[in-house]
């Protein structure tokens, strides 16, 4: 739905002169691109409450989620969750996708607990281990995962995640 990675590594590139280009990155760990950072200093922009608000919208996310809603499913965006920044989250979420609601919104750090038909997630460890379909949302930093062999199902888009579960769950 957004552009965490991308945006996570203009800001480090802005913060600390680095001119790293997240295409270039085959694994989630940003420590393995800016091996002169420490970990806190990695991880900073996940503790700015403005960090959230300037995420770009995918294109077409906004209108992929209201035409499943429309087709009548149910969905809820489940999010990982930081105490200082949960409530920019809601207010970037609610702002992007207006015809969501607070109690489409689960947060949590651990999404295998979340029961439902289907989880769409860039992060393997978000989907291994969920009973859930899992629909690997294609990224620089997982293209080198055997998704098929992990009982997964890559995409590049979100309408193209759509398409999979109607054909696989309905």
């Amino acid at each position: 739905m957004n552009n965490l990675t991308e945006h996570w590594i203009d800001y480090l590139n802005e913060r600390y002169g680095f001119a790293v280009n997240a295409k270039n990155i085959s694994k989630r760990e940003l420590s393995q691109a800016f091996p002169e950072l420490t970990k806190e200093e990695i991880d900073s922009p996940l503790e700015d409450e403005k960090f959230g608000l300037t995420f770009k919208v995918r294109p077409y996310s906004a209108e992929c989620l209201k035409h499943m809603i429309d087709d009548g499913h149910e969905i809820s965006i489940v999010t990982a969750h930081n105490n200082r920044t949960v409530g920019t989250k809601f207010d970037w979420l609610l702002s992007n996708f207006p015809f969501l609601s607070r109690n489409d919104i689960i947060i949590t750090s651990k999404k295998q607990k979340i029961i439902g038909d289907a989880l769409i997630d860039d992060a393997i460890h978000n989907l291994g281990g969920g009973n859930y379909f899992k629909i690997l949302f294609d990224r620089p930093d997982n293209r080198d995962y055997d998704a098929k062999a992990n009982g997964m199902v890559r995409v590049y888009t979100l309408k193209e995640a759509y398409e999979v579960i109607k054909e696989v769950l309905l």
